[in-house]
Formats: structure tokens, sequence, C-alpha cells
């Protein structure tokens, strides 16, 4: 009964849980940076009406049914895990367990168990992303953008982070790639009317409305994200020309680049996941034996982080 409260609460005993180095760190074990000393502090009751949300909290909505479910289970058994705060003005900043929070004040409770801590911002966004990130219900287009958020916030790289959530480093770069799409078809992956799967393929397509075309074929046709796959394929390889038209409505029809090699897209996907942002490499020629890369950047801390990346590599 305990161990199946705890599943539904999203409570394993401190010492035995593993997500990442985050709250393993917050909980006795390994620091994640910084100067603060990560000691969980002894647990106390404090009034909901003082603790306010998590600025770095990444999720969004949240499956009502299941708060509905946690809510009952707290009405019966109470907060059965502490909520992690720091303290922040005249109360307290919740550092991690907003369902709990939630659940508990729709349960009527007036205080709930906490442990205080004293982390920095980095510290709090850290935890904020491991309790989240590996939720499978958390939204793909969330988690992109708590990576992006979180890059900004902090100056740090892709492999910085990608290290402290022990994420493969591709992983992240890819769910940043996902923000790169037109926002009808972010619209439709936020909606779960297509995958991320499906959202990853699209991204061959440079050209927005052919991306929005096909998502909607995706959805009118039903298509697996292999199908979509052989799609994408299919309008991207042409003989003899740089472009293929993408079938669609209307007389002026969208053209898309041309497939490369695989040799040549697997280098491509290379220097993306390398350098952390679009790279496309354009042929040029007879024997497609010229060319040009092309690199992405989206601020001038980016291009000064991609400069010092391929002078750090010359």
């Amino acid at each position: 009964m305990d161990e199946q409260l705890g599943q539904e609460h999203g409570l394993q005993e401190p010492s035995r849980r593993r997500l990442g180095r985050g709250l393993n760190a917050l909980l006795g074990t390994a620091p994640m940076g910084g100067t603060d000393e990560l000691t969980a502090g002894d647990q106390t009751e404090i009034s909901v009406e003082l603790i306010d949300r998590n600025p770095f909290q990444p999720r969004q909505d949240f499956d009502q049914t299941a708060l509905n479910e946690l809510v009952d289970s707290i009405r019966q058994h109470g907060v059965l895990q502490p909520l992690l705060v720091r303290p922040a003005g005249d109360g307290y900043q919740l550092i991690a367990g907003e369902r709990r929070l939630i659940s508990a004040k729709k349960a009527g409770l007036r205080q709930v168990p906490c442990r205080v801590l004293n982390l920095t911002d980095q510290q709090v966004s850290e935890v904020a992303l491991e309790e989240n990130l590996k939720r499978q219900d958390l939204n793909v287009l969330e988690k992109a953008i708590a990576f992006q958020d979180y890059l900004k916030r902090f100056g740090c790289t892709i492999e910085d982070l990608a290290r402290r959530l022990s994420f493969e480093r591709s992983t992240v770069s890819n769910m940043l790639r996902l923000l790169e799409l037109p926002e009808t078809v972010k619209s439709d992956l936020r909606s779960d009317k297509i995958s991320a799967g499906h959202a990853r393929a699209i991204l061959a397509i440079k050209n927005e409305e052919a991306q929005v075309n096909l998502s909607q074929r995706i959805q009118k046709e039903n298509l697996s994200v292999r199908k979509t796959e052989e799609a994408v394929r299919e309008l991207l390889v042409a003989k003899d020309a740089d472009v293929v038209p993408f079938p669609g409505p209307g007389e002026n029809q969208p053209a898309v680049v041309a497939n490369h090699t695989s040799h040549v897209t697997g280098l491509q996907n290379q220097l993306r996941d390398w350098l952390g942002t679009n790279v496309e490499i354009k042929l040029s020629g007879k024997a497609k034996d010229k060319g040009k890369i092309v690199i992405d950047f989206a601020s001038n801390d980016d291009f000064e982080r991609i400069v010092g990346k391929l002078q750090r590599a010359a």
C-alpha cells in the first residue's frame, strides 16, 4: 500500500531515487555546482499560502485525472513526501513538488511538510528540469522550451546542460531543433495531433509551407513515423535538380531542398549535434563537389559560442 501511494505521489525514498544528478545532489550526494552546500534541511510544516510556485517549472499543463487521484490520496493519507522549498522574501519558493502542492490545496490542507534548502537560481532550475523531464507525460515542446530557457538564462552550452542532466547531447539538441518548426506545426505537436517522431521527420524539409502541408497530410492520412520519413525522402529526392515541389493545394507549390547522400546527411547531423544549432550543407556543381556550409545562430551570444567551438577545434 505504501509503495503504491509512493508511486502515485512520485515519491520514492530519497536515497534510492535516481533522476540523473539533480535530486540526488539535493538530498545528500554530489553537488551540481555553485557554492551552496546542498544538504536537506529538517522537515517542517509550512502554510500553503506562504509557498510560491517555482518560476523555472517547465510543466505548463497538468493531467487533471492524475491530479484528482492525488487529491483523493492526500485526503486519505496526507502528503507523504515533504516538498522542497527555499526562502523567498517573507515566504518560500517551491523547488520540487508542484503536483503535491496543487493537490494539497485542493484537498483543503492548510499546511504541508517541507524541507527548506538554500539553493541558487541555477540549482533550482536544474532540479525542476530533473523532476519533470524524465516523466513521460511532459510535452516534448515544454521540454524544449525549458532547455532553451536554461541555456539563455545561465549562458551555458548544450554540452553542459546535457552533462548536468545525464542526457545524451544529441537528445538535448534534437529537442531544441523542434522549436524551429512553424507555429502551426508546433501547435499540432503540442496537441498530440502529430508525435515528436513526426516532427523530427518534418524538420528535414526547410520550407515552412511544405512543413505545414506535411503535418496536415500526416493527420489526414494517419501516417506513421516511418511512412512520414518515406514521404519526406520522396519529396527530397530529385534527379539532377536542386529542388523538388512539395505536393499541396494551389498553383504556387513550395519547394524543398533535394536530399543528400547518406554520408553527407550524416556529416550534416554530426555538425548540428556538435554545434547545437541548425547546419545545412549545400552542394553545387555537376559532380556535387562544391558548395557551402550554412550555420545558423540565434543571437550575438550564440554566435560567440559557435565561433568559440570552431576556434577551439582549430
